[in-house]
Order: C-alpha cells, then structure tokens, then sequence
C-alpha cells in the first residue's frame, strides 16, 4: 500500500498580504471620496455632505476588509 502523505498547503507571502491589504485600503479609501465628490456635484451641495459620508462609509468597510482578512491570515 501506498503511503498517505498531506501534501503541505502552499504559505502566502505574509509580507506580499500584508501590503496587498493596505493598498486595497487605499483604492477603497479613494474611490469612497471620488463617489462623494460625484454626487456632490450632481446635487450641488453646499457643503460636502456626500464626500465626507461617503469617505467615513467606505473606512468601516476597508476596516471591517481588513480585520477579516488579518483574522484567516492568523488562522493559517
């Protein structure tokens, strides 16, 4: 009979995650600003309020991206 051996699961590049997720974070980041800028022209605010909610929006979600990802990356 054959021996069974686990083949050993291929490790990420912690070092390439960790910079891949701070570049995500900004592209996020970045995209969350510009949409608001859009809209507030598109309204034609006054005062940023579209920019400002649409920033802080997309910080919790790049922020909520991240800890899930550091929590399967301690995991592994």
């Amino acid at each position: 009979m054959q021996s069974q051996k686990k083949k050993p699961k291929k490790q990420r590049n912690k070092y390439l995650t960790l910079t891949l997720i701070a570049s995500q974070m900004g592209v996020t980041i970045y995209l969350g600003a510009q949409l608001g800028k859009f809209l507030d022209k598109k309204v034609g605010l006054l005062k940023p309020w579209f920019t400002i909610g649409c920033t802080f929006f997309s910080m919790v979600v790049s922020l909520y991206s991240i800890i899930k990802q550091l929590n399967r990356i301690n995991n592994e």
